[in-house]
C-alpha cells in the first residue's frame, strides 16, 4: 500500500500519466489534463460498492459511491496528464480518492480510444478496498436505493452523483443499464 501520490508516482510504468475515471472524475475531473480518451479496464466492473460517510452522506446517515470492484469490465474515461503537471494532479486526486482509504491505487491495463486507433496502456486507478468498513459489496436494489435516496454529503446528495455520472457515461455512448435502473428506481416519488 502507497502512503502518499509521490510515492506511488516514483513507480509510474513509462509512457506518461493516465488517469483512470469511472464515476465522477468523469464529469468533474478537478485536475488538469492534456486529454481525454474513453477507456475501458478489464477485471473489474463499475458497483455501487462503497457507504459514502463524506461526498455523498455522512457516518450516520450513509449514500453510497462507485468503486472498482473485481469481475467483468469497465468503460469509463482516461485522461492523459503532462508531465509537468504530474505533481499537482495527482495531489488533488489523492487528496479526493484517499480520504478514508477505502480505496487502493493501483496501476491498471486499460484500452483507450476504439476501433482500429485503439491502443493498450497503464492508467492510474481507484480499486474498492474490499477489507475495509465501508465496502458494501453488491446490495439487493431495495437497499441501494434507500442509501441512494438518504445519502447528502459534503459534495450533494448521493442521487444528483448517479444522475450525473449516467448522463455523462449516456454523452460518451457509454451505456449502463444498471445504473440506469437504480437511478429510475430512486428518482421513483
Amino acid at each position: 500500500m502507497y502512503d502518499n501520490a509521490g510515492q506511488m508516482m516514483s513507480e509510474r510504468p513509462p509512457g506518461g500519466l493516465w488517469v483512470f475515471a469511472y464515476g465522477s472524475l468523469i464529469w468533474r475531473p478537478g485536475f488538469a489534463h492534456v486529454e481525454a480518451q474513453p477507456a475501458t479496464v478489464h477485471g473489474y466492473h463499475r458497483a455501487l460498492c462503497i457507504r459514502s460517510d463524506v461526498y455523498r452522506g455522512t457516518p450516520d446517515v450513509p449514500g453510497l459511491v462507485f468503486g472498482l470492484d473485481r469481475g467483468g469490465a469497465c468503460k469509463g474515461m482516461a485522461f492523459r496528464v503532462a508531465d509537468a503537471d504530474v505533481g499537482a494532479a495527482t495531489q488533488v486526486i489523492w487528496a479526493r480518492e484517499m480520504v478514508t482509504g477505502v480505496y487502493q491505487p493501483r496501476w491498471l491495463k486499460a484500452r483507450l480510444g476504439t476501433g482500429a486507433s485503439a491502443r493498450q496502456t497503464t492508467v492510474w486507478a481507484f480499486v474498492a478496498e474490499r477489507r475495509h468498513d465501508q465496502y458494501v459489496g453488491r446490495l439487493s436494489d431495495t437497499e441501494t436505493v434507500r442509501l441512494v435516496r438518504q445519502g447528502q454529503g459534503q459534495a450533494g446528495p448521493c442521487l444528483e452523483y448517479l444522475v450525473n455520472t449516467l448522463a455523462h457515461l449516456d454523452g460518451l455512448g457509454l451505456h449502463d443499464a444498471g445504473l440506469a435502473r437504480i437511478v429510475r428506481l430512486a428518482a421513483k416519488p
